[in-house]
């Protein structure tokens, strides 16, 4: 039993059976509100799903890209959750999420400040990113993309958790390794420590 957490754009929790099943997925898309909702979602999830925390034998954290504060709320939860329960934390990449059965397609988010971030995908493996996530600005995103530009773009509003939990499931059943732990912010923070 996976328990997904993304709060790359808005806040995304949910509950993916070992089969792969998404058996219930609580969001928000509040861009700003991420740490008052955090804990209602996970709640919310566990209940619809019908399970108690117990039933959880791994969690899925999103790892972004996103921006910094919005982003390491759910990946705090996510570590607090499994760190817990002593369950192995599966770090993705949250673009993986909306390219899940796409086929050959180029996933674009808003990265804000003017630019957009992106990644590619290509082949039918189960692990098959072979660009990104970088940025761009969105009149150069063309230029970026180079010969993948013509490949077709899902611009994802949202990052699906239960999309990601069926990741990290196809994942674990073909032996692919997860991510780093390490956030992909793409950029440095807004604020600085003062010297």
């Amino acid at each position: 039993m996976f328990l997904a957490v993304d709060s790359s754009l808005g806040t995304s929790v949910a509950v993916v059976s070992s089969e792969g099943h998404i058996l219930s997925e609580s969001s928000s898309d509040d861009t700003r509100g991420h740490a008052e909702n955090i804990g209602a979602l996970l709640q919310d999830a566990l209940t619809s799903a019908g399970i108690a925390a117990s039933d959880v034998t791994h969690v899925v954290m999103g790892v972004g890209p996103g921006p910094f504060t919005g982003l390491r709320v759910g990946m705090a939860a996510a570590e607090a959750f499994a760190h817990s329960r002593s369950l192995p934390l599966f770090p993705l990449v949250s673009h993986d999420a909306e390219a899940l059965g796409a086929g050959d397609v180029v996933i674009v988010t808003d990265a804000r400040r003017g630019e957009v971030a992106y990644s590619v995908y290509q082949g039918e493996s189960v692990f098959r990113r072979i660009l990104g996530p970088a940025l761009a600005r969105p009149e150069n995103l063309e230029h970026e993309l180079g010969e993948h530009s013509s490949l077709p773009r899902i611009q994802a509003e949202t990052i699906s958790a239960g999309k990601l939990g069926q990741v990290a499931n196809a994942y674990l059943t073909a032996g692919v390794s997860p991510e780093s732990r390490a956030p992909r912010y793409l950029r440095a923070p807004d604020v600085t420590v003062a010297p």
